[in-house]
């Protein structure tokens, strides 16, 4: 009976030895900052857009442009696409037709598409720039867990009504996009300044 206790004493103390030991943890134990996968993005290049439409602009070489397909499309409709980044920047072309009262629709519509987004957003700053070529662009950029994080639109008020909105059909948090919307965003510019009518 007594070697059973001791048996018995020696494995507990075994098991009292393993736990404390198992369950220290080393001295220089610091927890890691979270952390976003690497995205390796090409040098911007830029190409002219192919004829067809009413406008013409340089858009990005990694980028591909397919006709807008969706049922509410029109014919000058298009986006591009940039495979590798799962971005995608929806063009809207409308004629205004020297008429006032659709270019007021226009308008009115340009800007419940972006107000649209304010359920999410945290903030929506709203800016007009002035491209090389003289044109007037309202743009408006989103921060939050948005869709669309970036848009604009540019008119001549009689003739061209012409609209943009950068998308990412991806649920990835917009802080780890942050480097792929600054790359586009540099596109966007791009493709504003050359942009001209046809």
């Amino acid at each position: 009976m007594p070697a059973f206790q001791l048996l018995r004493g020696l494995g507990l103390l075994l098991a009292l030895a393993l736990l404390t030991t198992g369950c220290s943890a080393p001295a220089d134990f610091t927890p890691k900052p979270k952390g976003y996968n690497r995205i390796d993005l090409p040098p911007h290049a830029y190409q002219q857009l192919a004829p067809g439409h009413p406008y013409t602009f340089e858009y990005s070489r990694h980028a591909k442009v397919r006709r807008d397909s969706s049922y509410l499309a029109q014919p000058h409709w298009i986006n591009v696409i940039y495979p590798q980044l799962h971005a995608n920047i929806q063009i809207t072309y409308m004629d205004v037709q020297n008429d006032p009262r659709r270019f007021s629709k226009l308008m009115e519509d340009a800007r419940k598409l972006t107000a649209k987004h304010q359920i999410k957003a945290t903030a929506i700053d709203e800016s007009i720039i002035k491209t090389p070529n003289g044109m007037r662009v309202a743009v408006f950029e989103l921060s939050g867990e948005v869709p669309s994080q970036f848009q604009f639109y540019t008119t001549d008020s009689t003739r061209h009504f012409f609209r943009g909105a950068l998308y990412f059909p991806t649920a990835t948090a917009n802080d780890s996009l942050a480097p792929v919307i600054d790359y586009v965003k540099k596109d966007i510019v791009q493709l504003l300044n050359t942009l001209k009518y046809r």
